[in-house]
C-alpha cells in the first residue's frame, strides 16, 4: 500500500511539474560577434571597426562579458593585443543598460552605459552614449552584432 501512496505521489508531482510555465531566455542572451561599428564625437562620424581584430559579447540572463582581440598569426602572445571587460545589465523593454564592472583599462570600471537595442534575426543593433568626463570621452556609439551560432 505505501508502494502504491509513493507512485501516486510521484506521479502527480511529475505532473503538476510539466505544467509548470517555462521561462525562456530574453533574445538579446547569447553570444555576439562585432560586425560594425561607428562613432561619432562633435558633429563628425567614423567607423570604428577594426577587421585586424576580432570582437565577442556574451550576454547571460543577468551579465555580459566583451573580449577583443588582435587576430594574427604571433605565436607570442605577451605581443597580443588584448582588452575585455564586462558586469552586469538590465534590460528594460529597448533600453539596455551596461554597469561596468570590470575592464582592462581601469579608469572606465564602475561606469554606467545606457543603450537602445534592436534584434532583428540573428541581428543586434545597439546605439548609446559613451561619456567619461574624467578621461574627456563623450561620443555616441553604434555597434552591430551577429549572433553566433553554437
Amino acid at each position: 500500500m505505501k508502494v502504491k501512496n509513493v507512485v501516486r505521489v510521484a506521479v502527480a508531482v511529475f505532473a503538476l511539474s510539466s505544467c509548470a510555465k517555462k521561462e525562456t531566455a530574453a533574445p538579446i542572451t547569447g553570444t555576439w560577434e562585432l560586425i560594425s561599428a561607428t562613432t561619432t564625437e562633435k558633429d563628425t562620424s567614423f567607423s570604428t571597426f577594426d577587421s585586424t581584430h576580432k570582437m565577442i559579447k556574451i550576454i547571460s540572463p543577468t551579465h555580459f562579458a566583451f573580449l577583443n582581440h588582435a587576430v594574427g598569426k604571433d605565436k607570442d602572445s605577451s605581443k597580443a593585443e588584448f582588452s575585455a571587460g564586462g558586469g552586469t545589465y538590465t534590460l528594460a523593454d529597448s533600453v539596455y543598460t551596461e554597469h561596468l564592472d570590470y575592464y582592462s583599462d581601469k579608469d572606465w570600471e564602475n561606469h554606467k552605459f545606457e543603450f537602445v537595442v534592436k534584434i532583428a534575426n540573428d541581428t543586434l543593433t545597439q546605439k548609446g552614449v559613451e561619456k567619461l568626463e574624467k578621461l574627456g570621452i563623450d561620443r555616441v556609439i553604434i555597434e552591430t552584432y551577429k549572433r553566433v551560432k553554437g
